[in-house]
């Protein structure tokens, strides 16, 4: 139904920030939000004494207090909870089958910017195609409504995948917020450049206008859909991941999209969006798309 933003919680600093940042992004898109904590049985022998009993008690006081928490600040916002016994991964994907966006947390390496993303998270953007954002504690500032609003929003062009529902992810996240879009591409020379050997550095120029006509072309029914949207583009010769990284300090949101893959050896991210999922120092969208 796509009405509602579900959030991941276990009690840890991470999913409370998360919990934050998704009860702002619930206020702004005017819809409920729900918090999801998963029960994974059998807990013996990892936790020994431990009983079910008890494992309910402790999960619903993590519920309930942070949704105590988010209530006092969004007294106006519907909350609901859930608490379904399954692997973590795949119950917060089954949730987020009829949510906007799923939000996780996940935890800042110390002093640095970046992100440590656990197995769960990394299985549970591998295994829905809803948009899932990833928020570090140290995005704890930008709860409420003010979600990254102003900070502006940074998203990852691909001219050689099909990028609408990254782009107009992105582009309706901007408008929400009120706030500027970047585009951002990356682009390398060809294979067969590297046995030509003088290179005409012209023949670089081409390329790179060739390329920002595409980019232009790609967006310009985006502009158009969004007209108060402020958008501004960069085509630069190099790793998109590096420079996707390098914009995220100060954004208010990095979008990247992942292709939709099943792959036998697990869960599995495109370079571009696995390095800005490590490295990027702003709450990080994923987009699946074909």
């Amino acid at each position: 139904m796509d009405d509602h933003v579900t959030a991941g919680v276990d009690g840890s600093p991470e999913s409370r920030s998360a919990a934050l940042w998704a009860a702002g992004e619930a206020v702004l898109r005017r819809v409920p939000l729900r918090l999801v904590h998963a029960v994974d049985w059998p807990l013996d022998p990892v936790f020994p004494g431990v009983g079910g009993q008890d494992a309910d008690r402790w999960a619903d006081r993590v519920l309930t207090d942070t949704a105590e928490e988010l209530q006092r600040r969004h007294p106006q916002l519907e909350i609901t909870t859930r608490c379904p016994t399954a692997r973590p991964a795949a119950a917060l994907a089954a949730e987020a089958a009829d949510a906007a966006l799923l939000v996780l947390g996940s935890r800042g390496i110390g002093g640095l910017v970046g992100f440590l993303v656990g197995s769960v998270a990394l299985s549970a953007v591998a295994a829905t195609d809803t948009p899932v954002v990833l928020v570090r504690t140290a995005d704890e500032a930008q709860d409420g409504s003010d979600t990254g609003a102003g900070a502006g929003i940074v998203v990852g062009v691909d001219i050689h995948e099909a990028g609408d529902r990254v782009l107009d992810f992105a582009f309706e996240e901007a408008a929400r917020r009120g706030c500027p879009l970047r585009a951002v591409h990356g682009w390398k020379l060809p294979p067969a450049y590297t046995y030509v050997p003088f290179f005409d550095p012209d023949d670089e120029r081409d390329i790179g206008r060739s390329v920002t006509r595409t980019v232009d072309d790609m967006l310009l029914p985006w502009r158009r859909k969004y007209p108060a949207v402020a958008v501004t583009s960069s085509v630069f010769r190099g790793s998109p991941g590096e420079r996707l990284v390098q914009e995220s300090r100060g954004a208010g949101l990095v979008v990247v999209g992942r292709r939709r893959r099943r792959s036998p050896l697990g869960p599995h991210l495109g370079a571009v969006a696995h390095a800005v999922l490590h490295h990027a120092a702003a709450p990080v969208a994923v987009v699946a798309h074909d």
